[in-house]
């Protein structure tokens, strides 16, 4: 089935009295994930996150209701993601959806869940245009994450203020929304600031060498490489470049944040290299502290990243949206989700703004030996 005949069977379908709760006593929501695939860490983390999150929130339940998690692994691919969604509203009769992890698996369902007037909710999708594109709102859409002009403007100032940077260069992923969208932002801040870009250059998902496009860069003689990237290639290039003596610093976003980052790039490698992300375990924030501390006893002692957070997150978010709205009406939790704004959650305080987008701070990570260490907090 076509993306647009999917869309068009199924406008409409989901009306409040079909979707959401079974029986009176329980409200599904979706989870769209990339449970498998290339970047099936990430989807891994938000799935823990979402799952602890769900426990908590059951052991009381939303005014006698409680949640009922119906799970679909998009395989990391967009096109697995529209019939996650198509599958999730049609057959499954969610009151939400929650995913994907990456921006681009989470554009894919943007046009279902309109259509459909289905609640979309992406934990980690950082790309701007997934809830506001065009001078157009995507009213049924929303994040829990900050986006990516805030974070390529934490990156680039962090390069010129903190690091010192003068030029640098920038890697991309090409066939990556994410990656595109992040460069832009740092390309545009650092520029502003006075730093000059030496050198671009660019790969697709799932190449393994990079020494043609390292080799360029390093005959640039750049002081700094942005690189906002997926772990797998990240941890590959990262390597490769150390191997061919490249040791300026090294930064990217978010999309860095799985523990097989260091399996790939080796923890020698990542010394000298930066990341901005949503959240530090190591916050001496009580709410962080328990959120970690529960964590680990459901997951025999891992140490949550950004994503298992904002996954954890993104499940009271929408919860506390049910409460509102008083049961599992799309429409009212759409209105609720729109109308958020001062709720506590471990990555800080959930604001929804007028692009339904969350205005909250980002955090700066230094990866030593292979762990990640606070550097610095910076607030929107």
């Amino acid at each position: 089935m076509s993306f647009m005949m999917a869309a068009g069977v199924l406008a409409g379908c989901n009306s409040s009295s079909t979707s959401g709760e079974k029986d009176g006593e329980t409200i599904k929501i979706g989870a769209n994930l990339e449970l498998s695939g290339g970047v099936a860490s990430y989807g891994q983390s938000i799935e823990e996150g979402l799952k602890l999150a769900i426990e908590e929130i059951n052991k009381d339940g939303i005014d006698g209701k409680k949640l009922e998690l119906v799970t679909f692994d998009n395989k990391s691919d967009a096109a697995e993601a529209t019939n996650g969604a198509i599958k999730l509203i049609s057959q499954d009769k969610v009151a939400a959806i929650i995913g994907a992890a990456t921006s681009t698996n989470t554009l894919a369902q943007v046009e279902i869940a309109q259509k459909n007037k289905t609640p979309l909710i992406t934990p980690t999708g950082t790309n701007s245009t997934i809830t506001f594109k065009d001078g157009v709102l995507n009213d049924f859409v929303f994040r829990t994450c900050f986006i990516d002009p805030f974070q390529g403007t934490v990156a680039a100032n962090f390069a010129s203020k903190d690091l010192k940077v003068k030029n640098a260069a920038i890697i991309i992923d090409s066939s990556s929304d994410y990656s595109k969208g992040l460069a832009a932002s740092f390309q545009k801040s650092f520029e502003s600031s006075g730093g000059k870009i030496v050198a671009e250059e660019a790969y697709v998902a799932k190449d393994t060498d990079f020494n043609a496009i390292l080799t360029n860069i390093k005959a640039k003689n750049p002081d700094f490489i942005f690189l906002p990237g997926f772990y797998e290639e990240v941890g590959l290039i990262i390597k490769q470049a150390r191997s061919l003596g490249i040791d300026v610093p090294v930064m990217g976003g978010d999309g860095w944040d799985s523990p097989t980052l260091v399996d790939i790039a080796g923890a020698g490698a990542l010394n000298n290299t930066f990341i901005t992300n949503h959240y530090s375990s190591g916050d001496s924030d009580p709410k962080v502290q328990d959120f970690v501390k529960a964590f680990q006893g459901k997951y025999d002692g891992k140490s949550p990243d950004a994503f298992a957070a904002l996954g954890y997150d993104t499940a009271y978010f929408l919860a506390d949206a049910i409460k509102r709205a008083g049961g599992g009406d799309p429409e009212k939790i759409r209105k609720a989700l729109e109308e958020t704004d001062g709720l506590q959650v471990v990555s800080g305080n959930l604001k929804v703004n007028e692009n339904h987008d969350q205005v909250k701070a980002a955090v700066i990570l230094e990866y030593k030996e292979g762990k990640q260490e606070f550097n610095t907090k910076v607030n929107p």
